[in-house]
Order: C-alpha cells, then sequence, then structure tokens
C-alpha cells in the first residue's frame, strides 16, 4: 500500500519561491527611496524606519478590515507563547532595519550592503543547521559561496565604499536580527504552519513603530524639507512596497522554503537595486554589474531548483 503523493506541496514551493523573488526585487527599491529621502530632507535612519513601520502598519490593518475571510490559520501554543513568538519576531525585525540604515550612515550603502546581506547567509545556514538540523550539501554550499562572490562582486564592483569599523559593527548587528528573523519564521514555519503572513507582517511593524517611537522623537521626528510632497510621496511609496507588500510576502514564503534559500534568494535585493541605478537613475553598465548579477542569479536558480526537486521527493508515494 502507498500514500498517495501531495501536489500542494510542490505548488507551495513553487508559490513561495516566486513570493520571495518578488519581496527581494521590492526590498532592492527601498535603498533608492532612502538616498532620495536623505537628499530631500534632515530625515535620520531611527526617524525613516519608524514611518516606515508606522506606514506599512496602518495599510496592513486597513487591509485586514476590508479583506474577505480566507484560508483560516492554525493557532498553536498559549496567548502567552504567542505573543512571546511575536514580539521576538518583531524586535528582530527592528534590528534588522535599524542598524542596517545606521551602517549605511557610518560606512556608506555599498560597503553596509556588502556586509549585512553577506553575512546573513553564512549566520543563517550555520543557525539553520543547529537549531532544525537543515543540510545544504555541496551544491548548497557552492551556490551560497558562488551568491557571496556575485555579492561582493556586484556592490563593490565600482570601487566606491570606504570600511569604517562603526559601519561594519552596525552591519553585522542588522546581519544578526535578519538571522533570527528568518530562522524564527522558518521554524515556526515548520512547527505549526507558519501562521497568517499578513498578521504576522502587522505585529512586526507594530513591535516596531512602538520601540522606535522614543528614538524617533529623540532623533527628530518630522524631517525638515523644502519639498514636503516629494518626502511624503517617497514615504509613502517605501511604507507600501518595500516593507508592508514585500514584508508580507517574505513572511509567507520564509516558512516554507529553507532558509539558506530564503537568504540567498533575498539577494535579489541589490540586483534590484543596480537594475533601478542602471534604467533609471542612468549609473553606467560596468562588466562588475553584469558579472555579480549573473553569479547571483545563477546561485538563486541553483537553490530554487533544489527547492523543487525536494519537494518532488515528497510528493512521491511512500511505500507502507
Amino acid at each position: 500500500m502507498t500514500h498517495a503523493p501531495n501536489p500542494a506541496v510542490g505548488l507551495s514551493v513553487r508559490r513561495s519561491l516566486i513570493q520571495l523573488s518578488v519581496a527581494g526585487a521590492a526590498w532592492g527599491t527601498a535603498g533608492a527611496a532612502a538616498s532620495l529621502l536623505y537628499r530631500a530632507s534632515d530625515l535620520g535612519p531611527v526617524s525613516l524606519t519608524f514611518w516606515r513601520c508606522a506606514g506599512g502598519l496602518v495599510l496592513l490593518l486597513a487591509v485586514r478590515a476590508v479583506r474577505r475571510p480566507g484560508v483560516v490559520y492554525r493557532r498553536t501554543g498559549s496567548r502567552v507563547r504567542r505573543a512571546l513568538r511575536t514580539a521576538a519576531t518583531g524586535l528582530a525585525f527592528t534590528l534588522f532595519q535599524v542598524a542596517y540604515f545606521a551602517a549605511v550612515q557610518f560606512t556608506g550603502l555599498a560597503v553596509a550592503t556588502v556586509i549585512t546581506l553577506g553575512a546573513g547567509p553564512v549566520l543563517i545556514a550555520a543557525g539553520a543547521r543547529l537549531t532544525m538540523g537543515e543540510r545544504l550539501g555541496c551544491g548548497g554550499v557552492t551556490a551560497v559561496a558562488g551568491a557571496l562572490g556575485g555579492l561582493a562582486v556586484l556592490v563593490l564592483g565600482s570601487g566606491t565604499g570606504a570600511v569604517r569599523p562603526a559601519g561594519v559593527g552596525w552591519a553585522l548587528l542588522s546581519a544578526a536580527g535578519y538571522a533570527a528573523m528568518t530562522l524564527l519564521t522558518r521554524w515556526l514555519g515548520r512547527s505549526s504552519g507558519g501562521g497568517d503572513p499578513l498578521s504576522t507582517t502587522a505585529w512586526s511593524l507594530a513591535v516596531g513603530t512602538v520601540v522606535l517611537l522614543p528614538l524617533a522623537v529623540a532623533e527628530g521626528l518630522l524631517p525638515h524639507t523644502v519639498e514636503p510632497g516629494r518626502v511624503v510621496g517617497l514615504l509613502a511609496y517605501v511604507a507600501a512596497i518595500p516593507t508592508a507588500l514585500a514584508y508580507v510576502l517574505y513572511f509567507a514564503g520564509a516558512a516554507v522554503v529553507r532558509s539558506a534559500t530564503v537568504s540567498v534568494i533575498m539577494l535579489l535585493e541589490p540586483v534590484s537595486a543596480a537594475v533601478i541605478a542602471v534604467a533609471l537613475l542612468g549609473e553606467r553598465l560596468t562588466a562588475g554589474t553584469v558579472l555579480g548579477t549573473l553569479l547571483l542569479l545563477a546561485a538563486v536558480v541553483a537553490l530554487a531548483c533544489g527547492e523543487m526537486r525536494a519537494a518532488a521527493a515528497r510528493r512521491r508515494p511512500v511505500p507502507v
């Protein structure tokens, strides 16, 4: 006797890979928007993150108020445990965001991006192996190494960016927050299905908003600018696309796909940023940009194919 295969497993993995890819591309637009905000106002990194969280939270609460009942997500554990999980995810999310913007301010966008996104997959792969027993295998390790090489070539290929110790420290702290958020999401996905990604994102943004409010007030909550319309428009964009939309997709996908694969797919962020810089901002297309992009895309495709093969293996009938 055999158990019938479950096609939903493969569909879920395929859908999750698409969700993560869209989220990574959306994240890539946040850096350009932040750079424009810094040029148009005196907004600081903490205040920017606060408005990102607060604006995204408002949008998601509006969506929750009008959306039709859909999939019912199973709740597991006591209210106290669920509250602790929510708080942990929200704090990891907040640490990831604030520390990254601080790293950008101290050591520049290029170096901050390479250290944060480069250290992330290493921390996540090690954490997933130690806490959940997820193995990458030789092919997976090669793909991650290729992705990190592609990231370095893509972002640092121009030769710009100065390495400053304070910025490196903030970038590593950001990578730790990113790793904790990804591992926690994957662990919850394995143990309880991961929950409603919209609710997870909303609660994470709510925690970030509350934690950051006093810090943002101390830094300067309201930006001084001669272009208020432009600043409001950019803040609205950051709250809507690379925050509300992207993080709902991220939490949905990260609950299903292996943690190390998630971290490499999210390296589509600098690819997206590079495409925007060349296509819309008039930056020159360099050999480093092309080579780094190809290496990253090859790594993403390799790991995505590995996930699909693993899903196909789980769908095969199991003899009894």
